[in-house]
């Protein structure tokens, strides 16, 4: 009978002042900062991070901006280009076990490309959200709530940015009785916000809006071998909508603060989030949005989640938020412009002092793959920052081919689940069929009377209508944890069958979830503390 083998408690990093440099995955959800400038191996450190967390159980999500992080993927091999400089920098660091090995991976893309798609709807994004990406002024932005709130009160749900195109219209032909409810609903900011939704279209924001929506729980899980699933987002074509892909990843960590359950401490995070080009978060964020991402970042710890930013220069992340990121990995800065040397300084004064270590002069003269490295012990300090040669990725240096990514889609455990887009009857649906209706009444009073038209029985169904026919279906389909999970509005994590009867269910969460419990899930960023 064989022992069985200690549990890994720490992420090797590198050597620095002689000695190892690790990262304890006891404090790994304590977040992080990958720094420095462009060509000093930021992404080569992100790399062998993530697959370190891989390898002992942890799944990560980080966005591939430059198209070269999906090699990942891959095993790296002695026939690649930069293999000569990673076996040498293995040989440096002693690591006698260094071999080539690839890592699980799942591709996603917000525009179905290169990846399963990722979808949300208009009511989880919620109207904070969305009118930052927008650009709304304050007026707009009070606009667009009263139309979230008008549509929780009729029981309409927002998909797609045709449900609320249509929403909108509808408010601006009833902006008279609406200002009288809610307050002015000048028909100019209508038009203002429909000029912003259909620029967004244009962009191809509209593919990010729509159903099946992304359960996060997707984001979570592990391969046959116990390794963590690494969730690698194609952000090359989405960083050209640099306020989409900031949107996105607030999004994401706001439903992952949402969705998951306090676990406090863990012995090892429950996911790893990367931020890559993260001065986009922050760029032209409002103070209460920036607040709010603070506070999320801040809270998100104790549910397991470690979150970390990756960036070219260190100021570029708020104070308030810098001060919770308690690893650090700095390579190589530049002093070229007086905004470059404050940087330097303001990330030398962040380490923990070593004496032996000039380090605002050693900022400027790290070579590629080395950086100064301080992260937190078992006891929650930090460690004396170091000058730190960083290990070599195991997997390929580099992008995969387009017949290695079709490959690795058709074993992803996902397959079929989001590839096809659903369009349930929503908004636009129903206000097109109310229209509809409303034009042969009218027609229908003109020819007879008004008395003799009450007479007749609804055209439509009303919403507790259509959603007792959808329970009907939804039970007679065993759904019922799938009625549970859209009146609640929380997201289903039931067995494919139970997924296939969610449409029938849908008209449920239009009706109940809409009149009754709207606020719950309408404004995503303004409810996270509840």
């Amino acid at each position: 009978m064989t022992n069985a083998q200690p549990p890994v408690t720490e992420i090797f990093l590198g050597l620095g002042g002689g000695e190892r440099q690790s990262l304890n995955l006891k404090r790994a959800n304590r977040h992080g900062l990958i720094a420095g400038a462009t060509g000093t191996g930021k992404t080569v450190t992100l790399q062998g991070l993530a697959e370190s967390f891989s390898a002992n159980g942890v799944p990560v999500f980080v966005a591939d901006v430059k198209g070269d992080l999906s090699g990942i993927a891959m095993a790296g091999s002695p026939t690649f280009k930069n293999a000569d400089s990673l076996e040498k920098r293995a040989r440096e660091l002693g690591m006698d076990d260094y071999a080539y090995s690839d890592n699980p991976a799942i591709f996603w893309d917000l525009y179905g490309k290169q990846g399963h798609p990722i979808r949300t709807t208009i009511s989880e994004m919620g109207p904070l959200l969305l009118a930052r990406l927008m650009d709304l002024n304050d007026t707009q932005e009070g606009v667009l709530n009263i139309v979230f709130r008008f549509a929780d009160e009729q029981g309409l749900l927002l998909l797609n940015l045709d449900d609320l195109q249509s929403m909108l219209a509808y408010t601006a032909e009833n902006a008279k009785e609406l200002t009288t409810k809610y307050g002015n609903v000048s028909r100019a900011s209508i038009g203002a916000i429909q000029r912003q939704l259909l620029q967004l279209d244009s962009q191809g924001a509209g593919q990010f809006f729509g159903e099946p929506a992304l359960e996060i729980d997707d984001f979570i899980g592990c391969d046959e071998q116990g390794r963590g699933y690494i969730n690698i987002l194609a952000a090359d074509q989405l960083m050209r909508n640099p306020k989409l892909y900031a949107t996105f990843l607030l999004w994401l960590l706001a439903e992952l603060f949402e969705s998951l359950p306090e676990v406090g401490d863990p012995d090892k995070p429950k996911l790893v989030f990367f931020f890559d080009e993260a001065h986009l978060l922050f760029d032209d964020a409002p103070k209460a949005l920036q607040d709010k991402i603070e506070q999320v970042v801040r809270l998100i710890r104790s549910k397991g989640v470690g979150v970390y930013f990756v960036t070219q220069n260190p100021i570029d992340i708020p104070e308030e938020v810098a001060g919770q990121l308690g690893n650090r990995v700095q390579h190589a800065l530049r002093a070229f412009t007086p905004r470059d040397q404050r940087a330097i300084k303001a990330a030398a004064e962040t380490f923990r002092i070593n004496p032996d270590l000039d380090v605002e002069k050693a900022i400027t003269e790290l070579r590629v793959g080395e950086a100064l490295v301080s992260t937190l012990m078992e006891d929650g300090a930090p460690s004396i920052v170091q000058r730190t040669l960083i290990k070599p990725p195991r997997s390929r240096l580099g992008p995969v081919t387009q017949k290695e990514r079709a490959i690795i889609q058709s074993i992803s455990p996902y397959v079929g689940k989001y590839d096809e887009e659903v369009d349930r009857e929503s908004a636009e649906e129903v206000l097109l069929a109310k229209a509809a209706d409303a034009a042969e009444v009218a027609k229908e009073v003109e020819a007879t009377s008004m008395e003799e038209v009450a007479k007749h029985p609804r055209k439509t169904k009303s919403m507790w209508e259509k959603a007792t026919t959808a329970a009907t279906r939804a039970v007679a389909s065993s759904a019922a944890l799938i009625v549970v999970s859209k009146i609640t509005g929380k997201k289903t994590r039931s067995n494919p069958a139970a997924r296939a009867a969610s449409a029938a269910a849908g008209s449920i969460g239009t009706s109940v979830g809409g009149s009754l419990l709207g606020s719950f899930a309408r404004n995503l960023m303004g409810g996270l503390m509840r």
